[in-house]
């Protein structure tokens, strides 16, 4: 596993096998019947439904095999850290921003077909990836039609959508009385890494080290998104 600074990722076929690994524990996650039992109501985060949040977990399964089978884009690609910095919406925009009821609404749009549904197409779309993954180029470019117009690599890509499906399966189990998901180490630490890069960007340097060192001197918060 080798760490390139400068694209804030863990390189190589690595990522793509720990991004199914993940996927497959979040699919598991989601066919649990107190997930199903709870579906229509209020999940852990607000103003999600336990489905809608459900659907937006298991999101970069559904989309990511569709993205693969399309052309290659012409977009530009940027890197990580510039997709964070400078062109990402929701990190900054408030749980009332526009931008995150957009994200809110596709969730519960995308659940209202039923548990069933979502554990079905879940699964399809992880059977799809397992022959995809391994068979992309080593550089790939994705491209999000509604993001803009750039691309990602999809190793990056894949890393950003490995830190929603860390973090919202436990937003999931927390909200129907499960367990967070046991993802081994060598899921949690390209996620934790990411996370930590997004808390210095949000709270400076000095902070993170004082919220993870010192906590007599720590502030209240060091959450990177």
């Amino acid at each position: 596993m080798t760490y390139v600074e400068e694209s804030w990722n863990w390189r190589g076929a690595r990522i793509r096998e720990v991004f199914l690994e993940a996927a497959d524990t979040v699919a598991a996650l989601l066919a649990e019947p107190a997930v199903a039992a709870a579906w229509e109501k209020p999940g852990a985060l607000r103003d999600f439904s336990v489905g809608g949040l459900a659907a937006h977990t298991v999101w970069p399964e559904l989309a990511l095999p569709d993205l693969l089978a399309r052309p290659l884009p012409e977009e530009p690609v940027v890197s990580l850290r510039e997709y964070y910095v400078e062109r990402v919406t929701w990190l900054d925009a408030g749980v009332d921003g526009a931008v995150n009821i957009r994200i809110r609404r596709g969730g519960e749009a995308t659940a209202a077909d039923g548990h069933e549904v979502l554990v079905g197409r879940a699964r399809e779309a992880l059977e799809r990836l397992r022959t995809a993954l391994p068979e992309a180029p080593a550089v790939r470019p994705v491209r999000m039609p509604s993001w803009g117009d750039w691309s990602l690599g999809l190793d990056d890509f894949l890393l950003t959508r490995l830190m929603e499906l860390v973090v919202h399966a436990d937003d999931l189990a927390y909200g129907v009385g499960l367990p967070a998901p046991d993802f081994p180490e060598r899921v949690t630490a390209p996620v934790v890494d990411l996370l930590a890069r997004l808390a210095v960007r949000r709270h400076g340097p000095v902070n993170v080290v004082r919220g993870l060192a010192r906590a007599e001197r720590a502030p209240g918060s060091i959450a990177g998104i």
